[in-house]
Parts: C-alpha cells; sequence; structure tokens
C-alpha cells in the first residue's frame, strides 16, 4: 500500500512526482537484463500516458522515477490511436482485429469506439496508470522468464508531490542520480547505465531534456556543465568503496545542533524525499493540506513538518507519510 495519507489529482498544472517502488521484502533482485527491460519499461509507459520523465535510477530491488505531469487535457483520436500503438507496439492477431473494429466505429461514435476512447483518455496524465503499467507488465515478464509465481513488487508505489522550486528539483534529481554512488557500484553516475544522467550522457535525448528540466541551459554542452558541476560540488565521492555514510553520523549532527554538507548528505539515504505525501515550501505544503482536510475532512492532526536543519535545505518542509526515521 502506498504510505501517503493525502492524495492529490495528478491532472493538475503542472505537477511534478517522486514516484519508488522496490521489490518484495527488497529481496528480489534484478540482473542486468531486468533492469535494461524496467528502463525500457519506464521510457514507454511515459509516452504513452503523456508523461516526462526527469530523472530516474533503476537499481537491482527498486527504482526512483521523477516526472512532470502536464495538465490533462483531452486527446484526438488520432493521437490516441499513436499512443494505443506504444502500449502495443507488437500486437497480436485479436488485438489487431478488435482495434479494426473501432476504428471503423470512430467516425460515428460507435458504442465499442466510445468506450475505448474513454478507457485511454482515463489514463493519460496519470501516475497511478502509469506505474501499474510499468510494475504489471515488468511482474508478467519477470515470472514467466524465471518460472514463478505470485508478486514482484511490494504492494503499491510510494508518491511525493513536489513543489517545482529548482533549488529542491536539484536537490531531488541529484538524490536520484547519486543512488548508484550511494550503493558503491560506481563512483561517477556517468558510468552505471540505468540512470538518467548515464542516459543522457550517451545521447538520450529525452534524458537530456529532463535535465535540462532541472538547470535549464540552451545547449546539451551547457546544461551537461551546469548539472556536472552540481553532481560533483553536492554528492561526488573521492573515496572507493560504498560511499553512502553511516546514518549514526547524521544523527550525531542532529544531536549536536550541528549540520553537515549537502554533499555529505546526499549520500545517506534520506527517507524525507521518499517518504512524505507533499514536499516543498511551508506554503505549498499547508495549501495541500487544507484542501485535502477539506474533502475529507481528515487529516487535523497532521502538521508541515521542515526538514531537519542537518543542511541548508532552503524553505522545505513536507508532510510525514510513515513512521520510519529520516535518514538510514
Amino acid at each position: 500500500m502506498a504510505r501517503n495519507r493525502i492524495k492529490v489529482s495528478a491532472r493538475q498544472q503542472g505537477a511534478i512526482y517522486h514516484l519508488m517502488s522496490r521489490s518484495v521484502n527488497g529481496e528480489l533482485r534484478l540482473e542486468e537484463e531486468g533492469q535494461e527491460h524496467l528502463r525500457q519499461l519506464v521510457w514507454q509507459m511515459a509516452e504513452f500516458t503523456g508523461i516526462r520523465i526527469i530523472a530516474y535510477a533503476i537499481m537491482d530491488n527498486h527504482y526512483h522515477v521523477v516526472v512532470f505531469v502536464p495538465q490533462w487535457e483531452p486527446l484526438s483520436d488520432a493521437e490516441l490511436l499513436r499512443r494505443h500503438e506504444c502500449l502495443y507496439p507488437h500486437p497480436t492477431k485479436l488485438q489487431v482485429a478488435k482495434l479494426a473494429e473501432i476504428k471503423a466505429q470512430l467516425p460515428g461514435n460507435g458504442p465499442k469506439a466510445v468506450a475505448w476512447r474513454a478507457a485511454l483518455q482515463r489514463q493519460m496524465n496519470d501516475v497511478s496508470s502509469f506505474m501499474k503499467l510499468i510494475k504489471e507488465r515488468f511482474a508478467m515478464r519477470y515470472n514467466r522468464q524465471h518460472e514463478r509465481f505470485g508478486p514482484v513488487w511490494c504492494g503499491r508505489f510510494k508518491s511525493v508531490l513536489v513543489e517545482d522550486k529548482p533549488h529542491l528539483l536539484q536537490i531531488l534529481g541529484l538524490y536520484v542520480d547519486l543512488n548508484p554512488v550511494r550503493a558503491g557500484i560506481v563512483e561517477d553516475p556517468k558510468d552505471y547505465r540505468f540512470c538518467g544522467y548515464a542516459e543522457a550522457v550517451a545521447g538520450g535525448k529525452k534524458a537530456q531534456e529532463g535535465i535540462r528540466f532541472l538547470v535549464g541551459g540552451e545547449t546539451w554542452e551547457e546544461t551537461h556543465s551546469a548539472y556536472r558541476r552540481l553532481l560533483f560540488a553536492t554528492g561526488g565521492t573521492d573515496r572507493p568503496g560504498k560511499a553512502s555514510i553511516p546514518a549514526e553520523r547524521v544523527r550525531a549532527a542532529l544531536a549536536s545542533g550541528g549540520t553537515l554538507p549537502l554533499a555529505v548528505v546526499l549520500r545517506c539515504r534520506i527517507r524525507y524525499l521518499s517518504d512524505r505525501a507533499v514536499l516543498g515550501s511551508r506554503a505549498f505544503v499547508e495549501s495541500h493540506l487544507a484542501a485535502y482536510r477539506q474533502r475529507t475532512g481528515a487529516g487535523k492532526r497532521m502538521v508541515p513538518r521542515c526538514l531537519p536543519a542537518v543542511t541548508k535545505w532552503g524553505d522545505v518542509a513536507g508532510l510525514r507519510g510513515s513512521r520510519s526515521p529520516l535518514f538510514g
């Protein structure tokens, strides 16, 4: 189950989400072939739903995706047919026959065409459909290839609604790209083929657009230079082995009232960036909390919480979505 108690419609203007899903108990480990298939599914379902990928990292037992969800608008039949082809790039004979019947009914709004159109429109610009399709399709293929049955993913995905603040989004993008560095797999995320930064460096145009969303830049060279400076000013490591720092060191800094450089903090797993329902300025969080209370009558005890002053976050607050520790 998703631990977030506030669900905000993904069809609002310019919604940004940090999405994450983990394998069952975190124990099922993906091999490179599985990670590559998952990477392809992320892009395929983004194209189908109209969601834009800002950053991603696919590890062996979990994955992160930061997405921008445009405002929902009804699509033309021609665009729906294009999206349908993205969903079924290699249709079966039965699927081809059914689609031919739907196409024949589209001009006259026949019942099958109307139902098909409505079903596809509901999935557009929707993070739930995006993640559901990724997880279901991956699980079906994984179970078939490994002759197993049962769940592959641990319940529903986590989602955090994130305010469109440049500093906050840059921290989030860096945190996601630095996943393989924290795990000690690589010292430079460009060497880890299953993250957005590495794909962008390799020439992936859509991945490059995601980084441009974070730091701007007229050309890729300008964008790359700006992001690279941030990456190594805030999260690089010059020591071999696992780059993640012990959570105890962060807790000690909190207990003593001290602060740590952002470079140090981003080398520790930060639950605040994945376990919160809403993340942004205090005003942003309060506005969504007020809307939630008005809509449901619940959440009276919930209050925005500023991020602990372990580093210089800026004006960033959140709503806790779980009882897990902040770091670890």
